[in-house]
């Protein structure tokens, strides 16, 4: 049986041809299928007789929606961007957003940094978290998840994805696969970590359901980064930490940006070399280059003014003077 076509407007076929380039150059796309989908039942709607991508369409397209953060705006844009220069490269005719109308900020979110204070109560709040009688690993589940976003500085989707057969509880490491960009790397747990890791895979059963990930999920497969993004919430709410509403934080990504600035804050007041421990942050934590990194030196500086001049003294020229955006 020939499988189902995703896409259904005059569009569909540079669509999807522009998807399986995507895919053949080892980008998995999915956020960006989302959007394509998208943009496809916004073109069969709209424009039903057109057979090219007009610049009527793009503009209509890139219009910002009621409620819409730039970020989002942005992302939209980006993608359609995207489609338009692959079209014209493989022989469609297609409108190219100019690139100097909307500028894409990479990084636009300021992160929200727990205090010492707030991730003691984030751990207590998850040590003591009630069980529950559908997820009943739940409350063994996230002391462990949490504590190893804040160990390892990983992204949720990385930490949820791991199987037993990427952990090493002899050695102490973590294998990350499937990531973002791309970059597979091993990671060291501290001794305490590992040996939480151990105590809750005897405690919890794991690898013993039939299920080879190490936070899996009662109804098959791993915990959803919807679930984990909901109990994140209520454990935020538990500890006394004040949600500013949808996007606006804390987010269980910040723990990731924690982990960051709290390496480069030791690596300053250690005298450490800031120019060979750049690449090295980096690559721990899976960026594609050093931009993103370079920001969480720009935020480590302005959180902690004690330090600058340390900081400026060994490597301004490395600070971005920009604005700040999200470092993933």
């Amino acid at each position: 049986m020939a499988e189902p076509q995703r896409f259904l407007s005059a569009l569909a076929i540079p669509i999807e041809k522009y998807i399986a380039e995507q895919k053949a150059v080892g980008y998995k796309f999915v956020k960006n299928i989302q959007q394509l989908k998208s943009f496809d039942r916004f073109v069969k709607e709209q424009y039903a007789t057109e057979t090219t991508l007009t610049k009527m369409m793009v503009m209509a397209w890139a219009a910002r929606k009621p409620n819409e953060t730039i970020t989002n705006q942005n992302h939209r844009i980006s993608v359609i961007r995207c489609l338009s220069e692959y079209m014209n490269r493989a022989g469609f005719e297609a409108y190219a957003y100019p690139k100097g109308l909307h500028s894409v900020q990479r990084y636009s979110y300021m992160p929200y940094i727990f205090t010492m204070a707030e991730i003691k109560q984030i751990f207590d709040v998850c040590d003591h978290y009630p069980p529950n009688n559908i997820t009943p690993n739940r409350h063994l589940m996230l002391p462990l998840l949490i504590r190893i976003l804040y160990g390892c500085g990983l992204r949720l989707s990385e930490v949820t994805r791991l199987k037993l057969s990427d952990i090493d509880l002899k050695k102490g490491t973590l294998f990350i696969r499937d990531t973002k960009f791309n970059k597979e790397r091993i990671l060291p747990m501290a001794d305490s970590l590992t040996e939480r890791c151990r105590h809750y895979c005897n405690v919890a059963y794991i690898g013993k359901m039939n299920n080879s990930y190490l936070f899996p999920s009662p109804f098959g497969g791993h915990y959803s980064e919807h679930t984990i993004y909901k109990l994140f919430r209520d454990v935020l709410r538990r500890a006394g930490i004040a949600h500013l509403g949808r996007g606006k934080g804390p987010r269980i990504h910040d723990i990731r940006h924690l982990f960051s600035i709290n390496c480069l804050k030791k690596w300053v007041l250690e005298g450490k070399d800031l120019h060979n421990g750049l690449p090295y942050l980096s690559a721990y934590l899976g960026h594609e280059d050093l931009r993103g990194t370079q920001h969480y030196l720009r935020l480590t500086a302005d959180l902690y003014p004690d330090i600058l001049c340390r900081i400026e003294e060994t490597c301004a020229h490395l600070i971005p003077e920009v604005i700040w955006h999200e470092a993933d």
